[in-house]
């Protein structure tokens, strides 16, 4: 099989989908692997270990596209790359097309296989990819909030860890998987006053015998949520509902009440995002302000720190990846439930139901 890497062009999207260890065991499995040029550079990988691997690196992203069976990714396809999309492709990355109806509608005319990170569910319903991208995700939520909370950032001034004599800041995080987890874990280190809200009461039982008396527990509902938020410095959104198109949990009335100059981070804004009042935005122009509150809605937060990312994320992708190149998408996917799931759409169909349901079309079992 012929594998392709292009180099990522979301904003200031830095990772790459494959490292030169991977493009060694992709050749000693037997396959090509075509890179495009500098398409490690955001992640200080250059062409020369490529090569050394046993890539053929190539100038142009089109050459990438036509030469591949399979094209792994980083980030969804963006427009200026709707037309490389044909019959019988099968592109491996994160897409969450939840909310992105534009991009599954383009794929099913094009007859592309869009296999998706983030619904790669094992049985015990861990998501193995997208996992090391929420820790990231979820360690610079609170980095990231804190420096807009900053006053020459736009933020009402506070220091979330604070000084004795003075009230800690408060950290409000909706949503107590990997995200919300390692938002609370960076929370804690900062000595802020953190609430972690979820639904589930044997999740935050858990939670609370990890952490103790560093973090505060609540059952998210419309009345905690609320009372938590007026109080927040920082809310981070860590809501996720895999194949789904995130609930508003957050509503905009919510939003009236908060303070002026907090801070919103949601990190569910590429599922559409938990706050009403969220969209996506880039890392070149990151915030916005709503209400008198700074909004960040980053949808590929983990391309801010692409070293650490790309290497967590090729770690947890290379087995699935050899899988497909070495069984072939059909037999990689039966023998293999927890890939199955990740088939979002198959042969101009789409096969995973919340997919389904979000972009209004009907869910067919995938025929291979």
């Amino acid at each position: 099989m012929v594998i392709g890497v292009p180099k990522e062009i979301k904003d200031n999207e830095y990772r790459v989908a494959i490292v030169p260890s991977g493009v060694r065991a992709l050749k000693e499995s037997g396959h090509r692997v075509l890179v495009q040029t500098n398409a490690g550079a955001g992640s200080s990988i250059d062409d020369g270990e490529y090569i050394k691997a046993g890539a053929e690196v190539v100038p142009l992203a089109a050459d990438v596209w036509a030469g591949a069976d399979l094209v792994v990714k980083v980030k969804e396809p963006r427009p200026e790359e709707y037309a490389y999309l044909r019959e019988g492709l099968i592109v491996f990355t994160f897409f969450h097309l939840a909310a992105d109806k534009a991009l599954a509608d383009e794929l099913i005319r094009k007859g592309t296989t869009a296999v998706a990170y983030e619904t790669v569910e094992l049985e015990d319903r861990t998501l193995p990819i997208l996992t090391p991208m929420s820790e990231v995700a979820g360690r610079l939520a609170v980095q990231v909030g804190a420096h807009y909370l900053m006053k020459p950032c736009g933020g009402e001034g506070v220091l979330l860890s604070c000084v004795p004599g003075v009230k800690r800041g408060r950290i409000v995080i909706i949503g107590a998987g990997v995200v919300g987890v390692n938002a609370a874990r960076i929370a804690a280190g900062f000595e802020a006053d953190v609430t972690l809200l979820d639904t589930r009461v044997d999740r935050l039982r858990y939670l609370d015998d990890i952490f103790g008396s560093r973090i505060n527990t609540l059952i998210s509902n419309s009345y905690n949520i609320e009372e938590a938020v007026k109080r927040a410095d920082l809310l981070v959104g860590a809501v996720h509902i895999p194949g789904a198109r995130t609930p508003k949990l957050v509503t905009r009335p919510m939003l009236s009440i908060m303070k002026k100059g907090a801070v919103i981070v949601d990190v569910s804004v590429d599922q559409g995002g938990c706050i009403e009042t969220i969209r996506p935005t880039t890392h070149s122009d990151p915030t916005y302000v709503v209400d008198g509150v700074i909004h960040y809605g980053v949808a590929n937060m983990p391309g801010a720190v692409p070293r650490t990312s790309t290497f967590a994320l090729t770690n947890a992708t290379l087995p699935y990846l050899l899988s497909l190149a070495n069984r072939g998408l059909n037999d990689a996917v039966t023998s293999n439930p927890a890939l199955k799931r990740g088939v979002n759409i198959h042969n101009g169909r789409v096969t995973h139901k919340r997919v389904a349901e979000a972009v209004g079309r009907p869910c067919e079992e995938p025929v291979f």
